[in-house]
């Protein structure tokens, strides 16, 4: 079972707004809402690639609720931790400039917290967890940490897709995957990620430190792996970007459903670009149509090791 945990869900309610003004009525020529949060959106990618998928986490309310029949719609296995609050809802406002305004969520009492750490405690050791997203402020800083450290002690590969000093504390627990884009990796480093030379460098200085393998998303550049001395380059396919939001959840929802599949890195890592161009080009996640549509088109090149 491939789980994902999303701390801080949400609603996302897409909004398009033609010649948005501030300060004047302004009416909607489209919207739409949808389950939101970095796992969630994992969760969605990896159903429509055929894998199945548990999401954890945090739901509580009208609009937990409403996550929670959206996902069994999709045929999403749920099993969430449910919390007095309610799950809050982000405004992703597409105009002239796309603009998001993102809540800061409910609070999370110990006993919450204790209830899913005990299920994470709970996996096998032929399962993934995939750690994604925010983590609220009243949830312990080091969460993925621990989740992390009690995965790598049980022997169940664990995906982290966050960024800053809770994407370093978990390297020692040897991540099975981490995913900066080239900000992150970046800020990770005090420095400016400039090139695909800039990622190889330092992406390897993350499988240094513990990571297994690392993909650095580079936007319209492309994307770089790094394995156990090894790196590769891939390009993204051509295409109109109109939505921005879960293009990298697809990224790691492509890489993790394919690896579980085939063991291949490298037919991995091209489902990857595909599965996130799949979701740029898309107004709403990429589907498996879209994807395989797309693949034909990345090429990957081998940058260093044998």
């Amino acid at each position: 079972m491939i789980y994902t945990v999303t701390l801080n869900p949400s609603i996302d309610y897409l909004v398009e707004v033609e010649n948005f003004q501030i300060g004047h009525v302004n009416r909607t020529s489209y919207d739409a809402k949808f389950p939101g949060g970095k796992g969630i959106n994992v969760s969605r990618v990896l159903k429509r690639l055929g894998n199945v998928t548990t999401a954890l986490g945090f739901i509580g309310g009208q609009t937990g609720e409403f996550i929670k029949r959206f996902l069994k719609q999709e045929e999403i296995y749920t099993d969430f931790t449910e919390i007095a609050g309610d799950t809050r809802i982000n405004i992703k406002l597409k105009t002239e400039v796309e603009t998001e305004i993102n809540s800061q969520g409910p609070i999370i009492s110990k006993g919450n917290y204790r209830q899913l750490f005990s299920q994470i405690e709970q996996l096998k050791n032929d399962d993934i967890l995939i750690l994604s997203g925010s983590i609220p402020s009243s949830v312990p800083a080091e969460v993925y940490e621990a989740m992390a450290e009690t995965c790598s002690a049980n022997a169940i590969k664990v995906v982290v897709d966050t960024s800053g000093k809770e994407l370093l504390n978990v390297l020692p627990h040897r991540p099975f995957l981490i995913k900066p884009n080239h900000h992150e990796l970046g800020e990770l480093f005090g420095t400016e990620i400039r090139t695909v030379a800039d990622a190889v460098e330092y992406g390897n200085r993350l499988v240094e430190e513990g990571a297994q393998n690392v993909i650095v998303s580079m936007a319209g550049a492309g994307a770089v792996l790094c394995s156990n001395g090894q790196c590769y380059s891939a390009n993204v396919p051509k295409g109109k970007v109109i939505n921005s939001v879960g293009a990298g959840d697809s990224m790691v929802a492509g890489f993790i459903g394919t690896y579980e599949k085939t063991g291949d890195l490298l037919a991995a890592f091209r489902f990857s670009l595909a599965a996130g161009s799949a979701t740029a080009f898309s107004s709403d996640l990429g589907t498996l149509d879209k994807i395989e549509e797309l693949l034909p088109q990345i090429d990957i090149k081998q940058l260093t090791g044998g």
